[in-house]
């Protein structure tokens, strides 16, 4: 589904073409996919990233795009070494004095923009950051991941955020707000289960059947 297709599907579905509510669309399209986005860590919105720690300086800038973290790894010239996600309050107590360096082996959210190493780095270490960011919306794209292999919860993300702006029954907006659960039990399926494994370390992936 394209985004041309889902502007029609929203307003057949609502029945409703006033120029307000369409000139509204984009938005109510953008929101849906925030709440998709935020529901669930899909594949589509993993990136990555490499970057350079600078000597002496425990901060380190994140992606312009950075949403949450996925893992980082330390790269001394073929060597990767994971870094261990911790709060700021663990390198503050493991890593109490700044000057101390040495090969970064924990990392954490200072705020939006910095993250924090520890130890302190002792050289311009190469770091290979996997992370999750918004990926680029319906809207502005034409077609995206979601609108391709998770159509429908795309549809009633919509529908939810579009019945909330039409102000209507309640009785209604229930019906597309299941509608939208449902779909993403299905997807969490994909995000949680069959992304995290393959065959032959894991075995066949296999759904739980209820008794």
């Amino acid at each position: 589904m394209n985004y041309s297709d889902l502007v029609n599907q929203i307003q057949n579905y609502l029945e409703n073409s006033e120029a307000s509510f369409v000139a509204e669309i984009p938005n109510i399209v953008m929101n849906a996919e925030w709440r998709i986005h935020y529901d669930l860590q899909l594949p589509a919105a993993r990136r990555n990233k490499m970057t350079t720690a600078t000597t002496n300086n425990r901060y380190l800038g994140q992606p312009s795009d950075f949403i949450s973290a996925f893992e980082a790894s330390v790269i001394s010239g073929t060597t990767y070494s994971p870094l261990v996600f911790v709060d700021t309050s663990y390198i503050r107590e493991a890593y109490p004095d700044a000057s101390v360096t040495g090969t970064p082996q924990h990392y954490a959210i200072w705020n939006e923009t910095t993250f924090l190493l520890g130890p302190t780095p002792d050289s311009p270490y190469q770091i290979e950051l996997h992370y999750f960011s918004m990926p680029d919306s319906i809207v502005t794209a034409g077609t995206t991941w979601i609108g391709t292999n998770a159509a429908a919860a795309l549809l009633y993300a919509c529908l939810v955020e579009g019945y909330v702006y039409n102000k209507g029954e309640m009785d209604m907006l229930k019906v597309y707000e299941e509608r939208y659960k449902q779909n993403i039990d299905l997807l969490k399926v994909v995000s949680a289960g069959r992304t995290r494994g393959d065959a032959y370390r894991d075995g066949q992936f296999k759904v739980p059947v209820q008794k």
